[in-house]
């Protein structure tokens, strides 16, 4: 496993083992937990090292049958999933720097025109997402009034946007960044990923940057950032867990 921040290592651990504990084996982890938000009543957690964590609420851990009385695995837990009809939406990678990546990226200067946004900023933010199609606005979800917003320009204009907010109430900051189309393959999402990133690093907080694992764009963007991939993260279908979004053209979207 690479030398993650235990901020982030500490919260997935404990975020797994909330409730009743149905099967702690060295790989596989299962626990019911009855205060699962709607957006979220069945997550699987599976990290780069090949461990598993699931939970779920208790009424679908008795539909899937699991009670606790037996071992199981997790080629188990997915054949009871497809038995009792419950699918899943489709998992996001997870990506976080490593010790090291995060002194790197505090340690360099910023490139590019790119500036922190502030209210006073409102009225080029709002000729932004005039630029912007509705799709892009609402997959993207970044808002002026996130915990920080940083923007990207162009001879003057405002070209792309990049906002965080705290994930789960951990000292984890989630980024969304959504880049208007023409601007799109410039070098400017990963500008603006690495400056917001590096401002949520020096205010003590560990980035975090989320995409759908089909999604190839995404993915490469992540580790050209100076991120690690973590693992994967899913949720059952039905249910939208800010699920990240890039399309193929390069924009980083985040439905949040």
């Amino acid at each position: 496993m690479p030398d993650f921040s235990p901020i982030v290592t500490d919260f997935w651990r404990t975020y797994f083992r909330r409730g009743t504990v149905l099967h702690d084996g060295a790989d596989f982890q299962l626990a019911a937990y009855p205060d699962l938000d709607d957006d979220g009543q069945l997550m699987v957690l599976r990290t780069v090292d090949g461990k598993a964590g699931v939970s779920l609420v208790p009424e679908l851990a008795e539909r899937a049958g699991f009670d606790g009385a037996q071992s199981i695995s997790e080629e188990d837990f997915w054949a009871c999933l497809d038995k009792a009809g419950i699918s899943m939406h489709g998992a996001d990678n997870l990506f976080y720097f490593t010790d090291d990546a995060r002194e790197a990226l505090v340690a360099t200067a910023p490139t590019g025109d790119i500036r922190q946004l502030t209210d006073d900023d409102e009225a080029i933010f709002q000729a932004f997402e005039s630029a912007a199609s509705e799709q892009d606005l609402d997959d993207a979800q970044v808002e002026l009034d996130h915990w920080a917003v940083f923007g990207s320009f162009d001879n003057g204009r405002l070209v792309a946007v990049s906002s965080i907010y705290q994930w789960e109430d951990a000292a984890i900051m989630d980024l969304g960044v959504l880049t208007l189309p023409i601007f799109r393959g410039k070098g400017h999402a990963q500008r603006l990923v690495r400056a917001v990133f590096r401002y949520a690093c020096a205010q003590g907080y560990e980035p975090q940057y989320r995409c759908q694992v089909t999604n190839t764009a995404s993915s490469a963007l992540a580790p050209a950032a100076g991120l690690t991939l973590f693992g994967t993260f899913d949720v059952i279908a039905g249910q939208s867990r800010r699920v990240s979004r890039v399309p193929m053209s390069g924009a980083i979207l985040s439905a949040r």
